[in-house]
């Protein structure tokens, strides 16, 4: 086990070495200067110098590239050109507010999705199970910019009783407060992949259902809730771990969007800030936070698989004994 976890560590220090690497390429290419910024029509030829120096735009890409990684590792993403300001603090301090809504959401995704998806497997070709199907292909095609511009207009414009914006009303910052400005962007990120989940659920459930072990328990006389909940709800619930991990990706860019229209002041909106002005130090940071997330939860979704499903543990204790 000891060796599986060191050979995910490693892929995963692979993985965000190549982050780092090809998105700093990609801005390194990408039209535009962050010296322009900088350099005015004004400035000599000795001047224009002394600023590349001193931003080290003098240098190659390669050089560029392992000078900024040494400070990164350090946790030093260079000083925003927006607002002159260290780029860690500013994402430390935003950071907790995207985790609350992404963790919200997939939360609230997961204890939805796990009882709609058992139902639909059992009462699979009933009216009931084309009834769940039908709002699980419409969770995952409906754009969620659109949900959410929609739930502004209908609970805040229309209804008038939930905020359309902001973490917090003006004076007040109780917990209340903060659930009712966090209900439309979590419904709203959630939806696809709560019908992800679903379609996921009600398919391991319909072939778990057809196992010899539900029908030897069946045969013994076993109440179906409990065969449903006991046995087939824990094998049906194991794919869905690594597709937890896989769907931090698409939550994170979810919640770029998501924070956007909803005015979620999370690490989403100062990234958006931050492409409208072409802050690349902010760019570059959100870049590798966003890659530092996706890459741990999928190594958490892996270790947790291999704990909880004891087939592929003796799978990996035999490889490691050869």
């Amino acid at each position: 086990m000891k060796k599986y976890v060191r050979s995910k560590l490693l892929q995963l220090a692979v993985v965000l070495v190549m982050i780092s690497f090809f998105s700093f390429g990609i801005i390194y290419i990408a039209p535009g200067d962050v010296s322009s910024m900088y350099i005015t029509p004004e400035m000599t030829e000795e001047e224009r110098a002394a600023v590349l120096s001193d931003l080290g735009l003098d240098k190659s890409m390669p050089e560029q590239y392992f000078a900024w990684a040494k400070r990164a590792v350090r946790g030093d993403f260079g000083v925003s050109l927006a607002n002159k300001s260290a780029v860690m603090p500013q994402f430390l301090n935003r950071f907790p507010a995207t985790i609350k809504l992404m963790g919200a959401a997939m939360i609230l995704s997961f204890v939805l999705a796990i009882p709609l998806g058992l139902w639909a497997g059992l009462k699979k070709n009933t009216w009931i199970d084309n009834l769940i199907s039908s709002l699980s292909y419409v969770g995952m095609s409906v754009p969620s910019f659109w949900l959410g511009m929609l739930l502004i207009i209908l609970f805040t414009a229309k209804l008038g009783i939930l905020p359309s914006s902001g973490m917090h009303t003006v004076g007040q910052n109780s917990v209340f407060d903060t659930f009712k400005h966090m209900i439309m962007p979590c419904i709203t990120l959630s939806l696809g992949h709560l019908a992800t989940y679903i379609r996921y659920i009600r398919a391991n459930t319909v072939g778990q259902l057809g196992e010899e072990y539900v029908l030897t328990a069946k045969a013994k006389g076993t109440p179906g809730r409990k065969i449903l909940f006991r046995h087939v709800m824990k094998n049906t619930l194991l794919p869905i771990i690594t597709l937890m991990g896989m769907n931090l990706a698409s939550l994170i860019c979810g919640s770029f969007i998501i924070e956007s229209v909803f005015g979620w002041p999370g690490i989403g909106t100062l990234a958006m800030s931050a492409i409208g002005v072409r802050d690349y130090p902010m760019i570059m940071a959100y870049i590798m936070m966003s890659g530092f997330i996706l890459v741990v939860g999928n190594f958490l979704a892996d270790m947790l698989y291999a704990v909880v499903d004891p087939r592929i543990k003796r799978g990996i204790d035999q490889t490691n004994g050869r």
